[in-house]
């Protein structure tokens, strides 16, 4: 009886109410992201919060032998992250196997890691697409569910014009801070110095992750604009001779201390000499095929590959099992031992 009362009550304050309703300001703004509605959320990290990131791990997602996300290992890799100092983290990126995962897949991370992380490490999502309704959609959600900025690629594959990747970019910088990625070995198209230059005008605009090499760089650090590294091979260069802000990595995962030296150390050439071995390893083949199995052999990730990755051959395997005795097994994530691993150790999925 009482839930029949309330229920009647809901509804002749409804009807009093409707009688006085009139459009909400926001559905006549142009441009308004609803799910960006709050000036709070909007404005929750401060671009510079975003620039000021040295050392930025392009974490990699661990699966369960079905394909789903192992979020246990995917818990334990972050939090090995920030207890040796990296200070962000880019969610679903390349790395990441964004590209593998439906959208729901992706924004569920990006909440999850903001929800048990964010107020350690700034939480970077890529909702980055070629597609640009995708990413205003994907970053008005990663937005929406907390996190601190966003990570964002030229429009790949079916590429457009340079007016067209001007447009792209303007729809999604006015949501929230935001890295532009450049990276043409992958997209098949250069994101051009002016195209960056106009971009750097929004107040949205934290930096480039620049792939093509340090004279990019340091062009791009003489005309003010910040930069990352894309390239774990070049960034201590990057960072000490040509003023890269610092580095976004794939190495990290493995040797987060290690990479926070060599970004907050000081120039250390005999440091550099010493991780070449490990980052050229993990780039033998296109990444995150040498990282995802570098993980596994030690023991930190389950070894599983969601296709069209596949593990490194045996031989590759047993490389690294010497290049982690020559670093020091301390210096990288896990506990446990290296392990070469056996072929049949491997789970490859096709469906998930």
């Amino acid at each position: 009886m009482a839930l029949a009362i309330g229920c009647s009550s809901f509804k002749a304050v409804h009807r009093v109410e409707a009688l006085q309703w009139s459009s909400p300001r926001a559905a006549v703004i142009s441009e308004f992201h609803l799910p960006m509605r709050s000036y709070e959320v909007k404005n929750r990290t401060n671009v510079d919060e975003i620039k000021s990131l040295r050392l930025i791990t392009a974490i990699k997602t661990p699966y369960l032998p079905d394909g789903r996300f192992d979020l246990e290992a995917y818990d334990t890799l972050v939090n090995l992250q920030i207890e040796r100092g990296v200070e962000g983290i880019i969610v679903g990126g390349t790395t990441g196997e964004g590209q593998l995962m439906s959208w729901d897949e992706h924004i569920m991370l990006i909440a999850h890691t903001v929800n048990c992380f964010g107020g350690h490490v700034k939480v970077i999502g890529n909702t980055g697409s070629n597609s640009t309704r995708e990413a205003v959609h994907a970053t008005e959600q990663g937005f929406a569910v907390g996190m601190h900025a966003a990570l964002h690629i030229n429009p790949y594959y079916g590429k457009t014009s340079t007016e067209g990747m001007i447009s792209h970019f303007d729809s999604v910088l006015q949501m929230g801070p935001s890295i532009i990625y450049n990276v043409p070995s992958r997209t098949g198209q250069d994101i051009p110095p002016h195209v960056i230059y106009g971009m750097a005008k929004s107040p949205n605009f934290a930096g480039v992750k620049e792939c093509v090499g340090n004279h990019r760089v340091e062009q791009y650090v003489s005309n003010g604009v910040i930069v990352w590294s894309g390239n774990d091979d070049e960034c201590h260069d990057s960072r000490w001779e040509y003023g890269a802000t610092g580095v976004i990595s794939v190495t990290s995962n493995l040797v987060p201390g290690l990479m926070r030296e060599l970004m907050f150390g000081g120039k250390n050439q005999s440091l550099n000499s010493k991780l070449l071995p490990l980052m050229k390893w993990l780039f033998l083949e296109p990444n995150p095929i040498g990282l995802n199995t570098a993980l596994a052999q030690l023991s930190v990730v389950r070894p599983v590959f969601r296709l069209p990755y596949v593990p490194l051959p045996f031989e590759k395997r047993l490389e690294f099992v010497n290049i982690v005795k020559e670093l020091g097994r301390e210096n990288f994530v896990g506990e446990k031992d290296v392990q070469v691993l056996n072929d049949d150790d491997f789970i490859v999925l096709g469906r998930y």
